[in-house]
């Protein structure tokens, strides 16, 4: 039996995820789960897989809740019901699944408390990889991810030696604006950013999918999971979403991992670690598929790729802050106070404001990322 403790259970990932669990059959459990203020959502999953524990993020979804499923399961409240249910006692695994800064701090307990974390969203990595990747280390549990592009890395890899790795290709779809110049995208809306052509996401990681941020937290992130210098990770688009991503070794061999895009499949792989079960998925077809094409980003027309290149370069708080700014960017976009190029000006902006720091400890970090919520909350 594998015990799972689901962090962000009612998002993209989230549901996904609890599809796999069932699709898995009775050796894999959801023991506990926290969400945010999707209450009914929340209230179907408690009815459907029966957990010990569950936490929201506020008293009134507490209450909400409670008016839906009653008293019998604790409900625990805010970041600190985050934490209780990354480090609940039955669980062996942790899914980290929660959009943002926010999934940091469940993510360290769970690894400080000796579980086995999968995370699936970037940004804990990106603001804090050396203290994840350093207590990881010391707990032996290996970090698994669930995002494709590093799940798809994680298993080239398996067997080999690392030092044998000349680069890491990661692979991006382009998102809805691929072939677009920066004159183009001026004038963009949010309902176009929002409609990515590959994959179903949540609107945080659509938008940045659309900027090529996205691709760029995820340099950052393989640079702290596979301990490369970031010059020796790459960015490839392919449009077609099949080659998830590729490994180029010293010999100048080149294996990648493929698959039809469906983010159950790197769950999976992530649940049923180091064992690979049978799926329902659908099977690769690649005479369907047809063709396979690639072609380099445009650093000019999505320059958030560039900034988190030069974030990942300077290290210490810089990435931090590149996040958090990127993080309120967004949200202010997705409200209409900005448009679609602001979204890397104000990132730019902020990081060029930023003195750095080492990175020394968690609340250095943290301190950093407020700092440039407040700043990018200011830039006009």
């Amino acid at each position: 039996m594998t015990r799972i403790a689901l962090l962000g259970s009612t998002g993209s990932i989230g549901t996904q995820t609890i599809d796999v669990v069932q699709s898995l059959g009775d050796e894999y459990q959801v023991v506990a789960l926290a969400a945010g203020r999707n209450v009914e959502l929340l209230a179907a999953q408690m009815r459907l897989l029966r957990p010990e524990l569950v936490a929201v993020a506020d008293e009134a979804s507490r209450t909400a809740l409670i008016e839906r499923v009653g008293r019998s399961t604790p409900i625990e409240v805010g970041p600190a019901g985050l934490l209780t249910v990354a480090t609940v006692a039955r669980a062996e695994l942790v899914v980290a699944a929660v959009t943002g800064a926010l999934g940091l701090p469940p993510i360290l307990a769970a690894l400080q408390a000796g579980k086995r974390v999968a995370p699936a969203n970037k940004e804990p990595l990106v603001i804090a990889g050396e203290l994840i990747m350093a207590l990881s280390r010391r707990n032996g549990q290996p970090l698994v991810p669930i995002d494709s592009e590093h799940s798809a890395i994680y298993q080239c890899l398996r067997g080999e030696d690392p030092a044998s790795v000349a680069r890491l290709i990661l692979t991006a779809s382009g998102g809805p604006f691929r072939g677009k110049t920066r004159a183009d995208l001026a004038a963009v809306g949010v309902a176009e950013a929002l409609a990515h052509p590959t994959w179903k996401m949540g609107p945080k990681i659509t938008i940045d999918s659309s900027t090529l941020m996205n691709k760029g937290l995820e340099v950052i992130e393989a640079r702290w999971l596979f301990g490369l210098p970031v010059d020796q990770v790459d960015v490839l688009l392919h449009p077609q979403s099949i080659i998830h991503s590729m490994v180029e070794f010293r010999d100048g061999s080149v294996l990648a991992q493929m698959d039809y895009p469906d983010m159950r499949t790197p769950i999976q792989f992530a649940l049923t670690f180091p064992a690979r079960q049978v799926s329902p998925r659908r099977r690769l077809d690649l005479a369907a598929v047809g063709q396979l094409t690639f072609e380099p980003p445009d650093f000019d027309a999505f320059p958030c790729l560039g900034l988190a290149y030069a974030a990942a370069r300077a290290g210490g708080t810089l990435p931090a802050v590149m996040n958090a700014a990127n993080e309120v960017a967004v949200d202010r976009f997705l409200a209409g106070e900005l448009r679609f190029l602001q979204i890397a000006e104000t990132v730019e902006t902020v990081m060029h404001q930023h003195e750095v720091q080492a990175a020394s400890d968690l609340a250095t970090l943290l301190a950093a990322d407020a700092w440039a919520r407040r700043a990018a909350q200011e830039v006009s």
